[in-house]
C-alpha cells in the first residue's frame, strides 16, 4: 500500500510539472499577443493624431487667409476715402500706395517788388543752379490675388511608388511638358490605389515653393476635390496634353514663378476653389478650362473643396 501511495504521489507532481509549463507558455504567447495589440494601438493613435494635426493646420490656415484679406480691403478702402478727401498718403518702406489725383498748386514765386541797392565792397553771390527734380520710382504694380496667381498645367504620372520612408506618402514623377518631369510627394496612399495613378492625366500646381517631405523634394501638387467622403483626383479633358495650361475664365493667367509663401498667396486663393453641381473644379462658381478642350471634372464629389 505505501508503495504504490508513494507511485501515485509521482504521478501526480510529474502531471503538475506537464501542466506548469503548458500554463506559463500559455501566459507567455498572452504577453506576446498583449504587447503586439498595444504597439498597433500606438501606431493607431499616431497616425489619428497626425491626420488630426493637418486638419487643424488646414483650417488655421484658411482662417488667416480670410482675416488677411479682410484686412487688406480695410486698408485699401481707408486710402481711397482718404485720397477722395485729399489727404496726402505718406508710403512707407517697401509698400506700394495709391497715388493721389489731387495736383498740388505751384510754390508761389519769391516777390521782387522790394530793391536795395548793392553793397560794392560785397563779393558777389554765385548763381545756385536748381537741383534737377529726382524722378520718382515707379511704384511697383501688386498684381490680384486670384485663381490667374497660380500655375495650374496638365501633368502625365510617368512613374509612383511608396514613399520609403513615409506610409501615406506616393511618390510621382510627373510630365509636365517642361522637359523633364517633376518630383511630387502626394498624400494619397489611404485615398487612391496605386493602380489607379500610373499613365495617370493629372492638374499640377507647379508654382509652390519645393518642400522636402521625409527627405524627398515635393515641386508641385496633385489637385483633388476632398470632403469626409473621400477624396478624388481631378480629370483633365480627355484629349489633354502634358503642358496643357489650365484657365479660368474671367481671370488673366499670370502666374508668380514661385509664390512667396509670406504673401499667403494660395491660402487666399483656396476658400474658393471647389466643384459645383456638374462637377466641374471652379474658381468662384467659374469652371477650370483647357483652351479648345473642355473642363476639368471629379469623379463623383459635388459641391466640395478642391485642393
Amino acid at each position: 500500500m505505501i508503495l504504490l501511495h508513494t507511485l501515485n504521489i509521482f504521478r501526480n507532481l510529474k502531471y503538475l510539472r506537464m501542466t506548469g509549463k503548458a500554463a506559463i507558455e500559455r501566459i507567455k504567447e498572452n504577453a506576446e499577443v498583449a504587447k503586439n495589440t498595444i504597439n498597433e494601438l500606438k501606431n493607431e493613435m499616431n497616425v489619428l493624431n497626425n491626420e488630426y494635426n493637418t486638419i487643424l493646420a488646414q483650417q488655421l490656415r484658411e482662417e488667416n487667409a480670410q482675416l488677411l484679406a479682410a484686412v487688406e480691403a480695410a486698408k485699401n478702402k481707408l486710402v481711397q476715402l482718404e485720397l477722395q478727401k485729399g489727404i496726402k498718403q505718406t508710403p512707407l518702406p517697401n509698400q506700394t500706395i495709391l497715388q493721389s489725383s489731387v495736383i498740388e498748386p505751384p510754390a508761389p514765386a519769391l516777390s521782387t517788388a522790394t530793391h536795395t541797392t548793392p553793397d560794392s565792397s560785397a563779393k558777389p553771390k554765385k548763381d545756385k543752379k536748381p537741383k534737377p527734380p529726382k524722378e520718382k520710382e515707379a511704384a511697383a504694380v501688386e498684381l490680384p490675388v486670384n485663381i490667374g496667381r497660380l500655375d495650374l498645367r496638365i501633368g502625365k504620372v510617368e512613374a509612383v511608388q511608396r514613399h520609403p520612408d513615409a506610409d501615406a506618402l506616393y511618390v510621382l514623377k510627373i510630365d509636365c511638358g517642361e522637359g523633364k518631369p517633376r518630383t511630387v510627394c502626394s498624400g494619397l496612399v489611404k485615398y487612391v490605389p496605386i493602380d489607379e495613378l500610373r499613365d495617370r492625366t493629372v492638374i499640377v500646381l507647379c508654382n509652390l515653393k519645393p518642400v522636402k517631405m521625409r527627405g524627398i523634394t515635393s515641386e508641385a501638387m496633385v489637385m483633388c476635390a476632398s470632403s469626409d467622403a473621400g477624396v478624388e483626383v481631378l480629370t483633365p479633358p480627355s484629349d489633354s496634353l502634358p503642358g496643357d495650361l489650365v484657365h479660368c475664365e474671367g481671370y488673366t493667367r499670370q502666374p508668380d514663378s514661385i509664390m512667396n509663401p509670406k504673401k499667403k498667396i494660395f491660402e487666399t486663393v483656396a476658400p474658393d476653389l471647389h466643384t459645383n453641381n456638374e462637377l466641374q473644379a471652379c474658381y468662384k462658381n467659374v469652371p477650370f478650362n483647357v483652351a479648345g478642350k473642355g473642363f476639368c471634372t471629379a469623379k463623383s464629389l459635388r459641391n466640395v473643396p478642391v485642393k
